[in-house]
């Protein structure tokens, strides 16, 4: 495939070790990979390539938590595949099984500029599943994946309901945590004895602890929705117990203990940001919750948890962080490059850069004002 040019752009690279803005600048796209970034004008201009005529040209955007494809869109109860009550410990379900990437807000992502998100089970069963992290063009979730991206865990009020609604265990904190300990224990033990197993005498197959022993080999984090202080504190301990990685999901009463949270090194997906008080433990929730953390020296991405708030919402809850103190630049890194570290995939996609995706966005202007939108979006190189 002949190499495209991308030129005449004001380059929002995103990269940590570059500029974050390059006046002037050109990618060259191969195969759906960067193959060049510079500035200037490339010699080899052709009609096949982009004139950005100075527009903003930046990472696709990633949104680091929503249920994408797994709550279809109007669909009701048929295209609700989002929590399995019938089990309060579901770590074994695989999120790929129930995403239908022709779910119309498919559509909706790219058009509003995001090429990337976390999306999976959950938040009612203490340990829901798996997330995966996926492109948001293809009709196949296979082809989509780009890998598997942790094991969704959920405090608080959420399994709390669901689960004394039912008169069915777990019914208080406690009884969520102790759940979570358990299949933990019981996983770290199934891996030691298959570790301690001479060949051919493995230890009988147990579903559920064969999906944890990645989350406890270090391979992938726990996902942890927690939304007051204390769940966000049970989660880190409960982390801090088994040596997991992990990422707070929500964490919307973080900025009451944005220090110790910072002191810590703890990684925060921060939303819905544009959202009411609907239940009770949302009722400390602020949109300076972001620029908190982040002064804490708290790594923090920004979501919509859609369907929660519609995935075309994500640079506006990055705006509305920037009006309450969060940096502009940081705004913006916290739906490109800091999910992609926080997912372990910054080499591949959220910043520009050799080598990378070519997955990318030409906006009409500065991309947190809301008169602003995607011109092109583009997706392995290719435009869609």
């Amino acid at each position: 495939m002949k190499p495209m040019y991308i030129y005449n752009a004001q380059l929002m690279t995103m990269c940590r070790e570059d500029d974050f803005l390059i006046p002037n600048g050109y990618v060259k796209i191969e195969n759906g990979v960067i193959t060049e970034v510079s500035e200037g004008v490339p010699t080899d201009i052709s009609d096949n390539d982009i004139n950005a005529e100075g527009k903003i040209l930046m990472p696709g955007l990633i949104d680091a938590h929503t249920h994408m494809g797994v709550i279809g869109s109007g669909e009701g109860e048929e295209g609700d595949d989002v929590n399995e009550f019938t089990d309060p410990v579901t770590p074994h379900l695989r999120a790929i099984d129930g995403v239908n990437p022709l779910d119309r807000y498919f559509e909706d992502a790219r058009k509003s500029g995001v090429t990337a998100v976390v999306t999976g089970l959950g938040s009612t069963n203490p340990i829901g599943g798996d997330m995966i992290l996926m492109k948001t063009a293809g009709i196949r979730a296979d082809d989509m994946l780009i890998k598997k991206a942790g094991i969704k865990f959920a405090l608080g009020e959420n399994p709390k309901g669901c689960y004394s609604d039912r008169d069915e265990f777990p019914v208080t904190r406690m009884s969520t945590a102790a759940a979570i300990r358990e299949a933990l224990k019981k996983a770290k033990r199934y891996l030691e004895d298959i570790e301690a197993a001479e060949e051919g005498e493995l230890p009988e197959l147990d579903v559920r602890s064969e999906a944890l022993i990645p989350l406890l080999k270090g391979e992938i984090p726990a996902h942890f929705h927690c939304h007051r202080l204390d769940d966000i504190f049970t989660a880190t301990r409960i982390c801090n117990e088994f040596s997991l990685s992990r990422l707070l999901i929500h964490c919307t009463e973080g900025h009451l203990g944005a220090e110790i949270l910072g002191k810590d090194g703890e990684s925060a997906v921060l939303g819905p940001i544009i959202c009411d008080r609907g239940k009770p433990e949302l009722r400390n929730i602020t949109p300076k919750n972001a620029a908190e953390l982040y002064k804490n020296g708290v790594k923090i991405a920004i979501c919509t948890d859609h369907p929660e708030i519609p995935i075309d919402y994500l640079l506006t809850s990055a705006a509305v962080c920037v009006k309450h103190g969060l940096p502009r630049e940081e705004a913006l890194r916290a739906i490109t490059v800091n999910p992609a570290e926080m997912l372990g995939v910054s080499d591949q996609i959220g910043c520009i850069k050799k080598g990378a995706d070519a997955d990318l966005v030409l906006m009409s202007g500065d991309p947190l004002d809301i008169m602003s939108e995607p011109l092109m979006v583009m997706i392995d190189g290719k435009i869609v």
